[in-house]
Order: structure tokens, then sequence, then C-alpha cells
């Protein structure tokens, strides 16, 4: 009998993919992946045996059309379990996760579910003993040198190992799509998505590419220039260090987005890394950010990651179907701009889609831009993955920031990094006082009648809020109070929407027209504006820090006229997140003359671990799911999946296909061969989260819709009523029941 992994187009199958090319094209290009960090041997293995399940009359009958779900994932592991011996055996039990996971994801050891591993290796073995006429049950030494010299300590141990089975079951998944996608490609029947040249064979022209950009700002003048040019050169100085974790710690305007970029480039010729991530916190600066280096580097080198539509995230089946259709970026580009929420919540991940892409990270340099923003309540976990990627995939990682989040490993935090000595920036304390352009005053209680009052007399102000209907309240009641020139900045717009908003703002500031912005903290990070004056709802000192970088910013007035007012809203409750921080700030505002200087903020972090305390720190009990039991690893992939979403709200993607390019987007839903992956990378931009009993009461009331649910199922819900969009606020779904299609905007 003849096997076979995917069926063609021909009544005689001359055109199948037979499942022995399959298996072995799959094993060749996974043990590619897992090579550069010496897991080739396991990755290998598991993907020659991840389909070995399809060596069933069954599954066969199903190629041809039967229609018959057959589950193909068990056996291989089965098997594998059943032939591996000593040191194999070991690895077998690790490699089984990976294995029953590449279809449906990474799978839990033990729990309530049916999808466990335990109680599907005990299912009875279904496939025809042929197998092992075409796949050999020779093993190769599968213990990786890394399994040999893996730390002693329990804990770090067991995440070492655990993440190293994410690595190889990234290979799997990714070689898998890439050889299905590669016969399908034979066939005709798909387009090969694009292929990226090598870091290290553009770095040569990247560098002279920076060196002439840096050139055309000319010889540096001024205070603020000199300080950004001795930044630049000691930062790039320090690209000569050994590969590993780094901090740099530049006030903002100090030049650290560039700096960063040069010593990126630097390093990785000298060292040989394979690309360049950079993870910003908000989708409001990373459009800022891809558009530098695009202009530096040249955009056809730049991809810019961020979508908010998963084309997995709702439901296997559509997976199932076609998985080609889902395939998402693998982040094969030699420099990726992404967000914090897509590089840890794919650390962590156990679907194919988002892991497909880890193995990529390994050998890379990743810039974690604003790195105070890391999130606390999962902090340890953080802190072990970035150091796992720095200690054996080869990993440079810089934490990036003006506000230092105090992560280095010392007695009273043992389980901080090691960053001793791996400061890249001059003198930070100096920085700070020399880049210091605004006073912090503290105002109490301020309603929305008196911070109106107060922007009276400025004509350009910035206010940030706390809350995005904080934010929109006192945007209309600025309207009603006929204040000129008033402009309102939050997530309820679409990012590409609040592109433009922000470059009209920036073109008010230049000329001298009234500008006042009314805005959440997606503001106050990384983007790059520059005020007189400053209004900010109390926070903690990090955020206080970030906002008053927006004030001042080139340094161009005196400092004792810019002022940034820190007041209490006393009509808006704080999120309680924010609202211990601002006790954390309060309880070190008596100990320190300067709060923008390193040792407050030092200081002010020591104050916030120390009150959420060890298990605030890894609130969801990320570690402790991921170890070990009497028989061997307990890993917790699926249930560690679903508590680490650094966006805890679980807002809902709607798309606003307004602008020409989301509408032509929005037309190719139709497409067939095109992925649904690609297409939610084109509309990464236009889209908004909603609450998702907002987005219900919408397409109940036929406001939003699914687009193409046959092809695409639930993921891409689009707005059909353009009017609930405005142009000023953006969308309002508040009692979209009751809304009209004539009268739905305010």
């Amino acid at each position: 009998m003849d096997w076979y992994g995917h069926s063609g187009s021909q009544p005689d199958k001359g055109d199948w993919q037979s499942l022995k090319l399959h298996l072995e094209g799959v094993a060749k290009l996974a043990a590619g992946m897992a090579q550069p960090f010496g897991l080739e041997n396991a990755a290998y293995t598991a993907g020659l045996f991840h389909d070995l399940g399809k060596y069933s009359a069954a599954f066969q009958k199903r190629l041809e059309g039967s229609g018959i779900a057959v589950e193909h994932s068990t056996a291989g592991a089965q098997v594998l379990k059943s032939i591996a011996r000593g040191d194999n055996a070991v690895m077998a039990d690790f490699l089984a996760y990976a294995i029953l996971g590449h279809h449906a994801g990474l799978p839990d050891r033990q729990g309530d579910g049916d999808g466990t591993l335990d109680l599907r290796m005990q299912a009875p073995l279904t496939i025809e003993d042929e197998w092992r006429r075409e796949i050999s049950a020779e093993l190769p030494d599968l213990m990786p040198q890394m399994m040999r010299t893996l730390p002693a300590d329990r804990v770090e141990r067991a995440f070492a190992m655990s993440f190293m089975g994410r690595m190889v079951f990234s290979c799997l998944v990714d070689a898998d799509f890439r050889d299905t996608e590669q016969f399908y490609i034979s066939l005709g029947e798909r387009q090969a998505d694009r292929e990226w040249p090598a870091l290290q064979d553009l770095i040569d022209g990247f560098l002279a590419r920076f060196d002439a950009h840096m050139a055309g700002f000319g010889p540096p003048s001024g205070e603020l220039g000199q300080v950004r040019a001795r930044v630049l050169s000691h930062v790039r100085q320090g690209a000569s260090g050994k590969p590993g974790l780094f901090t740099l710690t530049v006030p903002t305007g100090g030049g650290k987005t560039l700096a960063s970029l040069g010593f990126a480039l630097d390093h990785a010729r000298r060292y040989g890394h394979r690309r360049i991530i950079l993870a910003i916190p908000f989708t409001s600066i990373i459009e800022q950010t891809a558009q530098v280096l695009r202009d530096v580097l040249g955009a056809e080198h730049v991809l810019e990651h961020h979508s908010s539509i998963d084309p997995e995230a709702k439901g296997e089946r559509w997976q199932q179907r076609d998985k080609l259709k889902l395939a998402m970026e693998d982040w094969a580009a030699p420099v990726v701009v992404t967000t914090n929420v897509q590089l840890f919540e794919s650390l962590f991940a156990a679907r194919p889609s988002r892991a497909r892409k880890l193995h990529n990270i390994a050998n890379s340099i990743l810039i974690l831009d604003e790195a105070q923003t890391l999130p606390r309540h999962y902090l340890k976990a953080v802190m072990r993955v970035l150091d796992e990627l720095a200690r054996n995939y080869g990993c440079t990682i810089v934490l990036c920031t003006a506000t230092q989040p105090a992560l280095a490993k010392r007695p009273d935090f043992r389980d901080g990094l090691p960053l001793e000595g791996r400061e890249l920036a001059p003198d930070p304390a100096g920085l700070a006082a020399k880049l210091a352009r605004t006073h912090i005053r503290h105002a109490g209680d301020m309603d929305n009648d008196a911070l109106v009052q107060a922007l009276e007399p400025h004509p350009q102000a910035l206010v940030i809020v706390n809350s995005r209907r904080h934010a929109l309240d006192l945007f209309r009641q600025a309207q009603s109070a006929g204040l000129d020139g008033p402009v309102h900045l939050t997530t309820r717009q679409y990012a590409a929407h609040r592109r433009r908003i922000l470059a009209d703002v920036r073109r008010r500031l230049a000329s001298g027209q009234p500008c006042r912005l009314i805005a959440t903290s997606l503001i106050e990070a990384g983007v790059d504006v520059d005020f007189p004056v400053g209004f900010r709802a109390e926070a903690g000192l990090d955020q206080i820090i970030q906002a008053s970088g927006r004030v001042n910013r080139e340094g161009r007035r005196a400092r004792e006229d810019s002022i940034v007012t820190v007041f209490r809203a006393p009509d808006y409750t704080p999120p309680h997140e924010i609202a211990g921080l601002i006790g954390d700030m309060k309880r070190i505002i008596a100990t320190h003359d300067d709060l923008t200087a390193p040792a407050a903020v030092e200081d002010y972090f020591g104050e916030v671990y120390w009150r959420v305390g060890d298990k605030g720190l890894d609130e969801k009990g990320i570690l402790e799911r991921l170890g070990f039991n009497a028989h061997g690893t307990d890993f917790r992939y699926r249930s560690v999946a679903r508590d680490f979403r650094m966006i805890e709200s679980g807002l809902e993607p709607v798309i606003v296909a307004i602008d020409d390019d989301a509408r032509a987007a929005v037309e190719k839903l139709g497409v067939e061969d095109i992925s649904s992956g690609r297409l939610a990378r084109d509309l990464q931009s236009h889209v908004v989260l909603v609450p998702p009993k907002a987005r219900d009461l919408l397409i109940r009331n036929g406001h939003v819709a699914f687009v193409e649910p046959e092809r695409r199922g639930d993921q891409f819900a689009v707005l059909m009523n353009d009017s609930l969009y405005h142009p000023d606020v953006g969308l309002i779904w508040e009692d979209a029941e009751y809304l009209s299609l004539e009268g739905s905007i305010l």
C-alpha cells in the first residue's frame, strides 16, 4: 500500500505527496532551524515522527475524501516513547509535547480536560506497522549539550527544559508549515510567501546607510546635540561587549532609539546575529519607530507586526480546514518591529501560529524599548525567559528606557537579571541631570472644570489621563467650553488614524497654532512631541517621568517655565494597578529632591516590588506550572498560555475599513489563496479594540459583521456602520442597541 501525507488533485494520485517524503522533509527543515542552538537531533526526530499517525487506513481514506475526522498527532509520540532507551527515553518524554501539539497546540501534562498528554498517551495505538518499512527506528543521540549544563536550581532547571520544548515545537510547526506550503506551491495552488534576505548579507549596507543618516544631521550643535552625539558614540563603543543582557538608560530626548539601532548594527556585524527585533509597549509608537527604521534601513527590509487579529484564536477547526490560510508571520525578516504583547505572549504561547516564530528569535538582538512597561504581575516569568534567551539561545537583549525598572540581581532581589557592569549609556545619573527640562508640580484635586480652566491660558498643552472614558469626557467638555485646538487621542482610534492625528499635532506645535491634546497614557512613552506645559493624572513615578518627556522635549524653553502638573481626578477612580503605583510614588517623595534622578527611580521600583511581593511578581503562578513531578516533567503549557495575557481586559478587535487601503484589504478576504495571516498584517493598523460585550452588541445590531465567515471563520469583524466612527473621537460603541444609522455618533 502507498502512504500519503497530503492529497493533490489527480484521481490517480500522481501529484499526491508521499508520507515518507513529508516526514523526511519536515525532519530536515526542523533540524536546520534548531541547529543554531544545538537541538537539531531532537527537532529532526520530532519532525520524523510528528505525522506517524497518518500510517492508518482511516487517515488515508480521509485524504481520499471520506470526511471522517482522524486524530493523527498521538501515534508518533507513543511510538517514539516505546522505542527510546536511556537518555533518549528522557528526551522522548520531552518531545511528546511537541508531537502531540503540532496541530492543536502544546498540551498540559495533567489536568481536567481530555487533551492532556498523559491521557492521550494512554490511547490505543491505531497505526499500521508498515511505518517501519519507510521510517528508520534508529534514533540519534537526542540529548543536547544544553541538557547537560542546566542550572542546579530546580525552578530554573524546569523553566529551561520547558523552554527547550517550546523551541523544538517552534521548529517542528514551522517546518511542517513550510514543507506543506512548498508542496501546494508545486501544484500551483498557492503563491510563495516572501523570502527575506539574511541580516549578515545586508549588514555592511545597513551600517553605511546608518552612518549616512546620522551624518545628515550635521555637526552636533547646542548642548542637547552634543549630549546625543556623546550617547551615540559611547553606546556604539559598547557594541564590542560580550553578547548577553544590557541596559541603556537615557533620558527622554537623549537619542536612545537611534543609539540602540547603532549598537545593534555594530554588535550584529561583530557577533553574527541573525536579526534585530525591536519590541515596543504601545501601538501608538510602533509606527513612529518603524518609520525611523524604514527611513534608515529601507522599507523593504523591515517587518512591522503588531496585529490584534489572531487567525487561530477562534477555534482550531479553521486551522484543520486549511492551515495554509492561517500561516502567520514567522519573523524571518532581518529587522522586525513588534509589540511587547506579540513578543512575550508568543514566548509563552501554546498554539502553533504564535509559537512558530520562536526559533527565529534565537541568535537575535532584542531591543526592549520603554522597558519600564514590562508587566509586573508576570515579571518573574519575563525575566526568566529573557535570561534563558541570553544564556542558551545566543540573544543579546537591551533594556532601553529613561526610567530603568531596577531588574538587576541583588541580595534583596535574587530573581533579578545579571546586569552588573552592562550599562551602555555614559553616566546615566549625569545625563539625567543634564537633560532635566521640566519641573513636576503637585496640584491636588482637579476635576474637568478645573482642568478646562487651567488649559485656557495655554494655547498649547498636553493632558494625560488614566482612562478612555475620562479622555472622552474631558475632550467634549473642552469643546463645549470653546477652547481652541482641542485634540483627542486614545485607542478608540485605529493606529493609522492616530498616526495622522500625531502628524497634525506636530504641525500645529511647530507652527504655533493652538493645540490642546487630551490623551490616554499611550502618548507618554516614546511619542515624539514637544509641548510647552503638561498635566498628568496621578500615576506611577515612571509614568509621570515619561509624560514629562513630552514637555520641553527639545530643551528650547526655560526649565522653570516647563511645568508638568500632577493632579488627582476626583470623579474618575484610577485603575487598581495605577492606584497601587500612586501609593508607591508617594512613599518616596520625601526622600528625593529630584524625582527624575535614577536613584529616585530605583527606590520607586524597590517600593513597587516590595509592595506586590514575591507572589505579586508571578501573580498567575506561571513558573510553578512549568515544573517536575514524581514521573518527570510536568509542563502545563496550555494553561500557562491561557493565563499569560499581557492585555488582561480580553478586548476584541473591530476593523475600521474607512481608508482605501483598509477597504482593499477587506475585499481581499474573499480571495481564496491569500492567507489570513497576511491579511491580518495588512489590516493591523486599522483595528480598534473594544470590550467583548460591546462588540457582541455591535454585531447583534448589524453595526459590525464577520466578513467571509465561510473562508475565514469569525476572524475578521468589520465595522459596517461607518457613522459610528467619528473623526474627532474614534469609535463610539456605547448604547449601540439604540443608535440609528442617522444619529449614531454622539
